[in-house]
């Protein structure tokens, strides 16, 4: 795919650590690197207008392939003129493959060579994702960068085990090359797993350059291992990708990780958890995390976090969101949603910084000491 329509430009190297600032370009725009993608699962980022993540700094968000194939449906989102024209959104668009979701949700599922069957969450009918479909359905969807179809092991599961699942995925992953319908307006990329062995994860990295994807997700991570695991894997998988592709940490959005996964040469990131975690009252803010819900912030009438400059921030007190939250205002989850969202790309843009001074050690060291180090490896 030496043609691809996706394209990395390195900018620049940060002197002390594997970091890179760059940018990536796609039919639907360009955006700065490292980069935190916000998630619509639905085909829209919860309670967010696509004028709202525009305003907080967004050049890419992501949409779920398995969601939008069982609702709406992908030939309905194809009839619609694609997914931007569907959800509003004129900027580049990242679909994941389906198969996390697969494995995640949907009950009764069984791998074979074919692909997964498994039991439709919302219906119960019996389904099959194979390679071939997941590009389809990414194919009508119309994202600017796309997933191959791969199988994603846990962490901790035995080694000849990983070994087939890689070998595997490396097959699903040709067979979604030769599926791609789209490859001069969609990009595709391939995800490199193996678990924490590093002999497997070097041999699914071998498998998928040779194949010349368009950029490289590193998968199979934020799994439930720890946060030194998690570092100690990304240490030699990203020595292994090309350094004129990009590189996908998938699923990670915690803080510390991001900045970490920065250090090691990560150029973009995705994860639900701020959206999520606002749902429940619970904020990232410059001193560490806050939930707003607790009692002690009933006559707080200061901001979220008085160092950011969100719209939340600008406007709303602790006070005013919590009683939005306790009192089950969907308001209350729109402020904190924006606010945590805010939160990691503006983040993403410090990092941004850092790197072009080269001082991202120093950097993550004044953060994390504000912020606080998340050991125990849960993602948020």
């Amino acid at each position: 795919m030496s043609d691809s329509p996706i394209k990395y430009r390195l900018i620049k190297k940060e002197k002390h650590t594997g970091a890179r600032l760059g940018e990536i370009i796609t039919p639907h725009g360009t955006f700065p690197t490292p980069m935190f993608m916000p998630v619509g699962t639905q085909a829209t980022v919860k309670t967010q207008s696509p004028e709202e993540l525009k305003e907080m700094g967004s050049g890419i968000i992501l949409s779920n392939t398995y969601h939008l194939w069982l609702r709406p449906g992908d030939e309905l989102i194809a009839r619609a003129g694609g997914l931007h024209k569907f959800m509003n959104w004129d900027q580049p668009i990242l679909t994941d493959s389906g198969g996390f979701q697969v494995y995640s949700l949907a009950d009764s599922r069984n791998i074979t060579e074919e692909g997964v069957t498994f039991k439709n969450h919302l219906n119960g009918s019996k389904m099959l994702l194979s390679p071939e479909k997941a590009i389809s359905i990414q194919n009508n969807l119309g994202s600017d960068i796309m997933m191959s179809f791969d199988e994603c092991p846990q962490f901790y599961q035995p080694y000849d085990y990983v070994k087939k699942s890689i070998e595997r995925t490396s097959r699903w992953a040709e067979r979604g090359l030769k599926a791609h319908r789209r490859p001069h307006d969609q990009g595709l990329f391939g995800i490199v797993q193996g678990a924490g062995f590093e002999d497997l994860r070097r041999q699914s990295a071998h498998d998928l350059v040779s194949m010349d994807f368009s950029g490289y997700s590193i998968g199979g991570l934020a799994v439930g291992e720890t946060h030194e695991e998690m570092n100690a894997v990304l240490d030699f998988t990203t020595q292994l990708l090309p350094e004129n592709k990009p590189r996908y940490l998938m699923g990670v959005g915690a803080p510390d990780s991001l900045i970490d996964g920065v250090i090691r040469g990560v150029d973009m990131f995705d994860c639900v958890l701020p959206t999520r975690i606002a749902r429940n009252g619970t904020c990232m803010t410059s001193q560490g995390r806050l939930v707003v819900k607790n009692a002690q912030f009933a006559e707080d009438f200061t901001p979220l976090d008085p160092e950011c400059d969100c719209y939340t921030c600008n406007n709303y007190t602790r006070a005013y969101l919590r009683h939005l939250l306790k009192a089950d205002e969907t308001f209350g989850i729109r402020l904190t949603s924006y606010h945590n969202l805010y939160f990691l790309l503006n983040l993403m843009k410090q990092v941004r910084q850092a790197i072009m001074d080269d001082n991202l050690l120093e950097f993550r060291k004044y953060f994390v000491e504000k912020y606080g180090y998340n050991k125990s490896g849960r993602n948020f």
